[in-house]
């Protein structure tokens, strides 16, 4: 309910009573409770709707650090300086994602839980939860974010003559006599963009590693100059560096209106030498597993780059739209389509932010909803390298459609982020499969492989449907379900059928590159539309889920002071 609601509410309480009442002598008294109920919820600032305390408990603290003990001390001001940048780009997606001043909508919220709950989501709006409003005072959100006008429709953009009209780096606006313009990224925040760039230019004087440095100044000119591609290619060079930032705007989520423009965010990331040495065999099979594909030959007819590379990280400070609401446990960049042709793409693995989402949530899901004797076969190993080829995954199937309606992303406007999302997924199992047979893998059984996917489903729908990730995970649950993938037992516990999930992925895995290939609009959104939802059942699991109290993620005390750096 609005202020408005609210106010408009306690009047006609005061206007009823007066009405009802047969001692005039009391008219006055009403007439000033009201006046002061109205005052007191003002003073009050804004309020959870229905009093609504049940989703303030659904995030986990985890504390983001690591071992800095090898790193020199350029190396440490270094991390402190990218953080400092990081801190930019999170005020940044503020605005993109609210609009309203970070400080002051905070200042206005007395509950210190729900203040904490409105800041891990950047506004008043649960993005684990439909993006419904949680706050009094405000609307819903709007499709677009702060990237359009508020008022704007899909019909009225793409009929329009604007420059930049799907760009990634502008905003469009209306000017006083209702014509919509667009205003490139570099001019919109040019002085918090500024400021950014010259921290990063900063930390490339402290870099010890020349590429890296390199890259640090191409990213602070694209800042300033919205052309990335330059420092994508250079981000692509960079093999031996130990410290790394992903920073800029990167991933079209927040618009949910086209999924045209890109948000605000950073990772900065210190390389684990261990793990990444066990995974960097992986990427020089992704063309022997392009071939492989389960799909008619004309899908899968581009060759992925061969530069890519997985290495492991523990990740030490999130912001912007990587710290909103769900956090990302895994990276595959960059999303140029040209770069990724050309060079392939990174794939980062966040060793740390990953263990505390397995033990503090993928691990008790499993005891609730896993029968018992299949959930020995959830195991971290297998957590990993699901959400590992997930991301090497996103670099398998077709980048432009074979039907001259361009590239995938432009034919499916809003639904392609959560139509790639599902391939990453599907085709990430399909991976982990073939690399089995071929004894790339060594690690567990094929068994571990498909009951940690299986339970990884429940852990990343409670993310909700409203994203591309939960629509992903809803489109894979609904279509396993009528492939019988799974049986779900009296208690209530679900069992994987190991034959009818092999099934079950080959076929979604061809429908879904098909679908992209094709840039089929219509039929992608007829497939969001019947499966892309929640079900009754489903839904009754993710309560049960819910009242045993396991938390649906994690949030970050993260920063210089708990890295020892101040």
């Amino acid at each position: 309910m609005t202020l408005n609601k609210i106010s408009q509410a306690l009047i006609l309480t005061g206007a009823v009573f007066l009405s009802a009442c047969s001692d005039q002598a009391s008219a006055p008294k009403a007439s000033t409770d009201a006046a002061a109920s109205i005052k007191q919820v003002q003073d009050s600032g804004p309020q959870l709707v229905n009093a609504d305390t049940s989703r303030l408990d659904i995030y986990t603290d985890f504390s983001l650090t690591t071992d800095l003990s090898h790193l020199s001390d350029n190396q440490k001001a270094l991390i402190a300086k990218l953080i400092d940048a990081s801190k930019i780009m999170d005020d940044l997606f503020w605005r993109q994602a609210f609009g309203e001043d970070k400080a002051a909508f905070l200042a206005k919220i007395n509950d210190p839980k729900v203040q904490k709950f409105a800041d891990i989501n950047y506004g008043p709006w649960d993005r684990l939860n439909g993006d419904q409003v949680f706050l009094s005072g405000y609307e819903d959100k709007t499709a677009g974010a702060q990237f359009y006008p508020a008022d704007i429709t899909k019909e009225e953009l793409n009929k329009a003559d604007v420059a930049d009209k799907n760009g990634l780096y502008s905003v469009i606006k209306r000017d006083e006599q209702g014509k919509l313009y667009s205003v490139a990224y570099s001019v919109e925040y040019a002085q918090a963009l500024e400021k950014a760039a010259n921290l990063l230019r900063e930390a490339s004087k402290l870099a010890d590693d020349k590429e890296f440095a390199s890259y640090l100044n191409l990213r602070a000119d694209a800042l300033q100059n919205d052309d990335y591609q330059a420092s994508d290619f250079a981000w692509m060079d960079m093999k031996n560096n130990p410290i790394d930032i992903v920073i800029g705007p990167i991933e079209t989520y927040e618009d949910q209106l086209f999924g045209s423009r890109a948000a605000f965010e950073s990772y900065v990331l210190v390389k684990d030498l261990a793990w990444s040495e066990r995974l960097a065999k992986f990427a020089a099979f992704l063309p022997e597993l392009q071939k492989g594909l389960p799909v008619d030959g004309k899908y899968k007819q581009e060759v992925p780059g061969s530069d890519a590379d997985l290495n492991a990280y523990d990740v030490v400070y999130y912001a912007g739209h990587s710290n909103a609401g769900s956090k990302t446990i895994a990276i595959n960049l960059p999303n140029d389509e040209q770069v990724q042709l050309e060079k392939g793409t990174r794939r980062l693995q966040l060793k740390n932010a990953m263990r505390a989402k397995f033990d503090k949530i993928l691990v008790p899901i499993a005891e609730q909803l896993i029968v018992p004797e299949q959930r020995k076969h959830i195991t971290f190993d297998a957590f990993f390298a699901n959400t590992m080829f997930h991301e090497v995954a996103h670099g398998l199937g077709i980048k432009n459609t074979i039907t001259g309606k361009g590239t995938v992303r432009q034919s499916l406007q809003e639904h392609a982020s959560a139509l790639e999302e599902g391939k990453a997924d599907i085709l990430g199992l399909y991976m982990v499969e073939q690399l089995l047979k071929k004894g790339e893998i060594t690690e567990g059984t094929l068994e571990d492989y498909y009951i940690t996917f299986m339970a990884g489903i429940f852990r990343s729908v409670r993310f909700g449907a409203s994203s591309a990730h939960g629509k992903a995970n809803m489109i894979r649950f609904n279509f396993f379900a009528e492939e019988g993938a799974f049986s779900k037992n009296e208690q209530g516990l679900y069992s994987v059928n190991m034959e009818k999930m092999g099934q079950a992925m080959a076929k979604l895995s061809g429908l879904i590159l098909t679908l992209q290939g094709d840039g089929d609009y219509e039929k992608v959104d007829q497939l969001i539309a019947t499966h892309g939802d929640i079900k009754v059942e489903l839904a009754k699991d993710l309560e049960k889920l819910s009242q045993a109290n396991i938390p649906v993620d994690v949030t970050f005390k993260q920063g210089k002071k708990e890295l020892g750096l101040e």
